[in-house]
């Protein structure tokens, strides 16, 4: 038994002991697992491929369009992840489970357990519903030089019934699908960013009638809408751009838009984010997504 002369100096050479042991380093092995990055996978359509933003990523398919500038590459870098991209111009929902091009293996196939994170954009090419409806808008509005409202008189609710009956079931089926393949990842889904302003337009930049301009804007927020409802169905986390990318639509100058317009733009894929738009999806997506 110590004595009582000992037992001070056994109890200072206790305490030291224990601050050694805080001072210790951590074990490689700890060290490594801190550091081992997420493992990320984008999936998605031309507005997550950046179809026309060069330069082109060099590992994709030529078909899908993809920029190594995409808002998925962008984010990649910002949180240092594991990444893998198989974005592809011109998808809609059904290429998440079928090959889109030859050779070009469907999206899903990209997710297992062990993906942390999964982002895309999806649903606007969906039965051609909303690049149909751009496209028809902007044959009638040059039809008619930009006056009245051609493309409404014609089409009236024909569009958004797609979205609300065709669309969004599509898109509650894919982020379903998404979830099942990579159960234990965070899946965000992105808004589309604004394509025309709330009111005026810019005819014949964007060859939109003055009377289909906010038919158009409608149109868009209704198709936002049903991803946000798909994604608050699924469990997958909405990256509402809405407020974020009022006043950055086609019609305003270079600088502020993040949308090439049709005329006069800076992208050879029009009616497309160009490379600010796309770093601003990025950044919309790390803040609504958590990530650090």
């Amino acid at each position: 038994m110590p004595s009582t002369r000992t037992r001070p100096l056994l109890a200072l050479l206790g305490a030291a002991a224990a601050s050694l042991a805080l001072l210790a380093p951590v074990s490689p092995s700890a060290t490594a697992a801190e550091r081992e990055p997420l493992r990320y996978v984008a999936l998605g359509d031309s507005y997550s491929a950046a179809s026309g933003v060069l330069p082109l990523d060099p590992t994709a398919p030529p078909a899908c369009l993809r920029s190594t500038r995409n808002y998925p590459h962008v984010l990649a870098g910002q949180i240092e992840a594991d990444f893998t991209d198989v974005s592809c111009g011109a998808a809609d929902t059904t290429h998440f489970a079928t090959s889109q091009y030859p050779g070009v293996a469907p999206q899903l196939d990209a997710l297992d357990r062990d993906v942390d994170l999964v982002t895309m954009t999806i649903g606007g090419n969906d039965s051609g519903v909303f690049i149909g409806a751009i496209q028809a808008c902007g044959t009638a509005g040059l039809s008619t030089l930009g006056t009245g409202s051609p493309c409404k008189d014609e089409h009236g609710n024909e569009f958004v019934r797609t979205i609300r009956r065709v669309t969004y079931p599509s898109l509650v089926e894919a982020l379903t699908a998404v979830t099942r393949a990579a159960p234990n990842a965070k899946v965000g889904i992105l808004s589309y960013p604004w394509i025309m302003p709330r009111s005026e337009g810019c005819y014949p930049q964007m060859p939109i009638a003055e009377g289909d301009v906010a038919y158009l804007r409608r149109l868009q927020r209704v198709l936002n809408d049903a991803v946000a409802r798909a994604a608050e169905a699924t469990g997958v986390t909405y990256v509402g751009l809405n407020r974020l990318s009022d006043g950055h639509d086609a019609c305003q100058p270079v600088g502020d838009r993040w949308v090439e317009p049709v005329l006069l733009g800076t992208n050879p894929v029009i009616v497309h984010p160009n490379a600010m738009g796309e770093r601003k999806m990025a950044n919309a997506a790390r803040r609504q997504l958590g990530l650090r």
